[in-house]
């Protein structure tokens, strides 16, 4: 067993987005860079102010806005343990030892800094809904659409899915992703990439997740290749957006199949989209 990661995490907030071909020019305590909007957070696991006033000094299009001390815990939410939920153990790495269960059920998990702990209600119910649809229905391809820490294509992959792809949009959150499939032994299955989930709609899936923002749920949805999976579970929704998707779903004649909530504030749904029986293998028509 291993000490966690990080003790403490140093976040620099940038006004403008770096673009970091060469990780290195910014030291070995550089954890990497969150892209949010027209800002970058670089996090370091020690105080780093050097190497970013160094690294800003030939990129004048940045400017550093406000830097932030703060521990890991703290950043996380609550500190991390072993936590079993939805027939599945996941597991910080820092905490595998010999009495770590070796089994389908076992999700090894390096978080970093980036959504996908575990620990929050959306994560949790897109895992039980996961795990209900694929025991339940024939499911051998999945899209995973910004997938964080990549928690739900691992728990596909688990589930017997052959083929998963997982997608975001953020560099830091890829790059998190990669790590956490090879620390589960699922590079042959799990294909992970960096880039916009509209970029991956074509790609064959029986199944879609997408724990995401409902606005960026409604763009992918104007998409004819995104309404014709047979497919979906969708979450991140507070009760207003959750009222809104339910009504796009049926505009766009996608049956809700089952609900999940927390605490009638967080809502997760799955449903059968109109490819539903297009293809022989598949039997989501009886869920």
């Amino acid at each position: 067993m291993t000490s966690r990661p990080y003790e403490k995490l140093y976040v620099y907030l940038l006004d403008g987005v770096a673009s970091l071909s060469d990780e290195k020019e910014l030291g070995s305590f550089f954890i990497g860079n969150w892209k949010e909007g027209k800002n970058s957070f670089l996090f370091f696991s020690r105080p780093s102010r050097d190497k970013v006033d160094m690294f800003l000094e030939s990129r004048p299009e940045l400017k550093l806005l406000d830097e932030y001390e703060m521990d890991y815990d703290q950043w996380q939410g609550q500190g991390l343990e072993r936590l079993d939920i939805a027939g599945f153990s996941i597991v910080p790495f820092w905490l595998v030892n010999e009495e770590t269960p070796k089994s389908h059920g076992t999700i090894i998990l390096d978080p970093g800094v980036v959504f996908g702990n575990g620990l929050h209600p959306t994560t949790q119910d897109c895992l039980r809904a996961v795990r209900w649809i694929m025991e339940s229905a024939t499911v051998e391809s999945v899209l995973d659409l910004g997938t964080g820490t990549g928690i739900l294509a691992i728990a596909a992959a688990h589930l017997g899915a052959s083929r998963v792809l997982a997608i975001d949009l953020n560099p830091l959150c890829a790059k998190t992703a990669q790590r956490n499939v090879l620390l589960n032994g699922l590079e042959d299955v799990i294909e992970v990439r960096e880039g916009a989930a509209q970029e991956f709609l074509r790609y064959r899936a029986d199944l879609v997740l997408a724990n995401l923002d409902y606005g960026v749920i409604a763009d992918l949805l104007k998409n004819e290749a995104m309404r014709d999976k047979p497919g979906f579970v969708f979450s991140g929704l507070l009760r207003t957006p959750y009222r809104e998707l339910r009504s796009l779903l049926d505009q766009y004649g996608i049956e809700v199949v089952k609900e999940w909530d927390h605490e009638m504030t967080w809502f997760t749904v799955a449903g059968k989209g109109r490819g539903v029986g297009r293809q022989p293998q598949l039997t989501f028509a009886h869920l």
